[in-house]
């Protein structure tokens, strides 16, 4: 059934992650009617489950670090994350991150936003990673409240069916809420702030991956490039889209009833924790700000080359742990498998350069952080069988895949064999699609491109979804694609000249009614 009636907005942007709500905020900072529309039940898409680092220069914490920087030297460093795959950047656009990124971090400051760092990464030349505190929502928290005090309105459980068009424009969207679709147009402009295709219908994702990606789950399963089907459909040109991270082991995130995921991301609690940071000593800081670690962490492969071996869940092992692991692991029961180690291992994963994973705050997180503050999926025995007990799997099966192992080893072997007590796992971990960055091909103004180079009247993408072939490696780029480029967006289109509501009421070419699939 459809509702005739059409609501009229200047700007309209679909997807309420961190690029849709920079996007909507800068145009009703601007003075335009912007709605935003979200079809999940909650706003935040995948910035609400990021690590939440932003790599940026110039800013106050660089500066009261004595931090000389500039944006051409991050320029170059980024490309240095590219590797082979260089020649596939769009340079344009990795000009406009580098030098748009500073005003983005500046207004998340003005909108509340707090961080500490910087934080190194090489092969960064200087430390770059700005945190966010107390964890990523909070940008979801703060970029909310001042969309809404810009005078911006949010809409939740609103699937976009379809843009509309008139004369080759992008004239709206058509909506489904109630069951009922309803047509809603934008008189300066559409924007898709939809997130990647990571979690996108297998049928849409056979078109850019291979089928080694093709059964791993992503991250968000709400990325399922909705915004890069409607780009297309308006005329857009998906480009990278055979380029994925992953498959990547990632422990699974804290559970839901965890206190970090009760602990309100405001002002004040940011401002406490980063009050912490200066006066507490690091044994009692450390598991304090490994409690704020919302995302799903990633062991670092040299745990590997350490000694540590990966069971599935019937207490096998199953591979060859040097030899790129995620595959094997994404054939095992539930697409799980768990460290396991000994003492000798253990001993060895406590210090500098032997860590577990990264993660906000502590930069590089230890044995002794995961037995503190993830208790979820740290065990701990005193043989393989209680071990396994403890896990949930076959203890005889596991007692026995380790022995198998040990007697197999070489007389020479650089990894050791695991016999001495009290003995680990860690997990599960799964592999998985973190991030795809094929997106829809955009100028330096954030409009759509069609396949002849011109731009799609009234439409314009911003991040993952407008991604437009810049390559985005390393930590804290994606989020910063997505802040600059929402944020450059949402001023491109309040520069359109706004359009009478009578030209922009969309004339639908076909049946209102029919989905994107």
């Amino acid at each position: 059934m459809t509702d005739t009636t059409i609501e009229i907005y200047d700007v309209i942007v679909v997807g309420a992650g961190g690029a849709g709500l920079m996007a909507a905020l800068e145009a009703a900072r601007l003075g335009c009617r912007t709605l935003l529309l979200e079809k999940e039940a909650h706003i935040g898409g995948t910035t609400a489950m990021s690590v939440g680092t932003v790599c940026t220069t110039g800013t106050d914490l660089q500066r009261a670090r004595g931090i000389v920087d500039s944006t051409e030297a991050h320029f170059e460093d980024l490309g240095k994350f590219a590797g082979d795959l260089v020649s596939r950047d769009n340079l344009e656009l990795r000009r406009l991150l580098v030098e748009n990124i500073p005003e983005a971090y500046r207004r998340l400051r003005e909108a509340g936003v707090q961080f500490m760092g910087p934080i190194p990464e090489p092969p960064h030349r200087e430390p770059r990673l700005h945190a966010i505190v107390p964890h990523s929502r909070g940008y979801i928290h703060h970029l909310t409240r001042a969309l809404r005090r810009a005078g911006g309105t949010i809409l939740t459980s609103t699937p976009v069916r379809r843009l509309t068009q008139m004369d080759g424009r992008v004239t709206g969207v058509e909506i489904e809420t109630g069951g009922q679709m309803r047509t809603l147009a934008a008189t300066r402009g559409v924007i898709l702030t939809t997130g990647d295709l990571s979690g996108a219908p297998r049928a849409y994702q056979k078109r850019f991956f291979g089928e080694d990606l093709l059964v791993l789950d992503a991250i968000n399963p709400a990325s399922t490039g909705d915004g890069h089907a409607l780009g297309e459909e308006a005329g857009g040109e998906v480009v990278n889209g055979d380029l994925a991270t992953g498959p990547q082991l990632r422990f699974l995130a804290p559970p839901k009833t965890a206190l970090v995921n009760r602990l309100p991301p405001i002002r004040l609690v940011g401002s406490a924790v980063l009050t912490a940071m200066k006066i507490l000593p690091d044994p009692i800081l450390r598991p304090m700000l490994m409690s704020f670690v919302t995302t799903f962490l990633a062991p670092y492969p040299g745990v590997f080359r350490q000694g540590a071996v990966l069971i599935n869940r019937n207490g096998q092992r199953f591979c060859d742990e040097l030899s790129f692991p995620e595959f094997k692991v994404a054939d095992q029961p539930q697409q799980h498998a768990f460290i396991v180690f000994d003492k000798a291992v253990a001993d060895k994963l406590q210090a500098w350069p032997n860590f577990i994973s990264t993660a906000p705050g502590v930069g590089y997180a230890y044995l002794r952080d995961y037995e503190r503050s993830r208790r979820d999926i740290f065990y701990k025995a005193d043989s393989w069988q209680e071990l396994g007990r403890k896990v949930g799997i076959d203890g005889a099966a596991l007692s026995e895949a380790i022995e198998n192992y040990n007697a197999a080893l070489p007389a020479r072997s650089e990894r050791p064999k695991l016999l001495k007590p009290p003995f680990y796992a860690l997990g599960p971990a799964k592999p998985w699609i973190v991030h795809a960055e094929g997106g829809l091909r955009v100028d330096t103004s954030l409009r759509v491109l069609d396949r002849k180079d011109s731009p799609v009247p009234g439409l314009y993408a911003a991040g993952s979804a407008g991604q437009g072939g810049v390559l985005l490696e390393g930590h804290g780029h994606h989020l910063g694609w997505a802040f600059a480029s929402g944020m450059l967006a949402g001023a491109a289109v309040a520069r359109e000249s706004a359009r009478t509501a009578q030209q922009a009421i969309p004339v639908p070419s076909r049946n209102s009614q029919e989905t994107i699939s």
